[in-house]
């Protein structure tokens, strides 16, 4: 049956091409999505990901940092250090702002780092230094290509006009970047040195990470101790629901044009050869073997568009972070999987039609014929 609906689909190479093609552009809607959203998780936890730190510490209940607001006191950097376990913390001030150059702005993640801070500040440096003084400030490179800006350019922050010293790599996303000055600058704009936004620490060599976060939480009251991962699950969760109902939509509209087009390409197909399923219903052939024949059609356009959709999406991966280097896609396992059941369910809904259409076919019009 496998080589009857192969030659089925390959006597007519038009067919197989529109088949396949639709179905490889539908899956590829929802591939994009799903990898433009992976992506963008991913952009937007770098600085939980790779900044260094084992464990983030905040206000109570404070278990992210897009959207969020965090204030704990300056004190409590003192009490991490005292716990049994905490090899060195860093405080971090933290908040969304834009960036103004000339007439334009960048929506940014303003972060205020000690000078010569182990970790907290910018993690791959692109050009400069790593470190801001006060008055300097460390900006994202798209964000400087962007507006023609050079180190030693001045751009306007939280009212004041920096210096730039430095250039980042990765800290940019399709929301925003992030952009990094001087703690005691950051203390200035707030009118206060008491009071910190979150507190970056790391654990000694082996220890765990969440065990010194309970042990904190035990010791310290007011506060929130999250080890990294935790804390980046946090963040990521935010993304997913932003763009939950949007990339569900997408992906329904995605999966009905593949059933529509796999499912008109099979009906097609099997109308055009219904004297060829009418003989062999009269040569003996039981209805279940007709069957498993139209499905086996309807699966290998499906596979062919599948493995189209996959080649696409990791190709749009590499092109378009040279276009566009605030789009990142990620194509993850999860997805290919949820995707591949997806394209299965396509496959066999769309043979149900044809199916229905043997089920009443006739052998006696081949005679009559």
């Amino acid at each position: 049956m496998f080589r009857l609906a192969y030659r089925n689909l390959f006597q007519s190479t038009i067919r197989l091409t529109i088949s396949a093609g639709g179905v490889a552009l539908a899956l590829l809607l929802v591939f994009s999505l799903d990898a433009i959203l992976a992506g963008s998780e991913r952009q937007m936890t770098a600085y939980i990901d790779d900044t260094g730190a084992d464990l983030f510490i905040s206000q109570k209940g404070v278990r992210n940092m897009h959207m969020a607001s965090s204030s704990i006191p300056r004190n409590t950097i003192d009490a991490v250090m005292d716990v049994d376990g905490i090899e060195q913390a860093t405080p971090i001030l933290y908040l969304t702002n834009v960036i103004d150059v000339g007439e334009q702005q960048f929506l940014a993640y303003i972060i205020g780092v000690e000078q010569d801070a182990p970790f907290g500040g910018p993690w791959d440096l692109f050009k400069g230094r790593s470190s801001p003084n006060p008055g300097e400030i460390i900006i994202d490179h798209t964000v400087a290509q962007k507006s023609n800006l050079i180190l030693g350019d001045n751009v306007d922050v939280l009212g004041r006009s920096f210096k730039i010293v430095g250039l980042a790599k990765g800290t940019t996303s399709i929301i925003n970047s992030a952009a990094f000055i001087s703690l005691e600058d950051f203390f200035q704009e707030r009118g206060t040195d008491q009071v910190i936004s979150y507190l970056l620490a790391t654990v000694t060599e082996g220890q765990s990470p969440n065990v010194i976060a309970r042990r904190i939480e035990a010791e310290i009251s007011g506060i929130t101790a999250s080890p990294r991962a935790t804390f980046s699950s946090g963040e990521a969760r935010i993304i997913e629901d932003m763009g939950a109902d949007i990339i569900s939509l997408m992906n329904l509209i995605g999966f009905l044009i593949g059933l529509a087009v796999t499912g008109l390409t099979t009906y097609t197909a099997t109308l055009a050869r219904r004297s060829e399923y009418g003989m062999l219903k009269a040569l003996g052939a039981r209805n279940i073997h007709l069957y498993t024949t139209v499905v086996w059609q309807a699966l290998i356009s499906v596979t062919i568009g599948f493995i189209i959709a996959i080649g696409l999406t990791f190709l749009l991966s590499v092109v378009i972070p040279f276009i566009s280097p605030e789009v990142g896609l990620i194509v993850t396992w999860s997805s290919m999987t949820k995707i591949a059941l997806a394209a299965g369910g396509i496959a066999l809904v769309s043979a149900i039609l044809p199916i229905w259409q043997i089920a009443k076919l006739d052998p006696a019009m081949v005679f009559r014929s």
